[in-house]
């Protein structure tokens, strides 16, 4: 009678992320961020939402008709192909933007929020750029974004999901919420 021993002494690699088509979400490649529930608007995309044109911050597109902006995923530890559930990640718009600030999202305060912003840097994980890194998780039959940074061991911050955020002038923030925003990925 012969048994198989694990060799590997490391915890199971977290379950890879699948886009629309049921393929493995890779970094690097192009995607567009869109409601699970179709009529509920259209995707994520940038918009000046502070009663001035820039910053630009991360938005739900209202009309179901705009896929929004196509971003990539960059795990923190780049050497990593696929994107992983429940792993630290930058996510980063692409194309020219009309204000002079980074693609990558990150987390601000604003009128009481912490709203997602694209003004965030990339890499270099550490308690200057906690803010940078977010999560994605499993949900129901989509997925759903959170911020729960684990690449700074010294810091505690805030475990909460993104959702959407209606502001006083009608924007449709991304932002920390109880109620998570529920995402499908479909390859730009």
């Amino acid at each position: 009678m012969f048994s198989t021993i694990s060799l590997s002494m490391g915890q199971p690699s977290p379950t890879q992320v699948r886009d629309l088509d049921g393929k493995l979400v890779r970094s690097g490649t192009k995607y567009y961020i869109l409601p699970v529930i179709r009529g509920m608007g259209g995707g994520v995309t940038l918009a000046s939402t502070r009663n001035e044109s820039c910053p630009l911050d991360v938005v739900h597109a209202n009309q179901e008709v705009d896929n929004g902006m196509p971003l990539t995923f960059t795990p923190v530890n780049p050497k990593k192909g696929v994107i992983r559930e429940s792993t630290d990640l930058n996510i980063t718009f692409l194309g020219a933007l009309t204000c002079i600030q980074s693609n990558v999202w990150m987390l601000v305060e604003y009128d009481g929020h912490l709203i997602t912003t694209s003004h965030g840097v990339a890499g270099s994980p550490s308690q200057e750029t906690i803010n940078n890194c977010f999560k994605i998780e499993k949900y129901e039959d989509g997925y759903k974004l959170v911020f729960c940074p684990k690449v700074c061991e010294l810091c505690r911050p805030i475990c909460q999901n993104v959702g959407v955020v209606i502001a006083k002038n009608g924007s449709r923030h991304l932002a920390i919420n109880e109620v998570p925003f529920k995402i499908i990925f479909k390859k730009a």
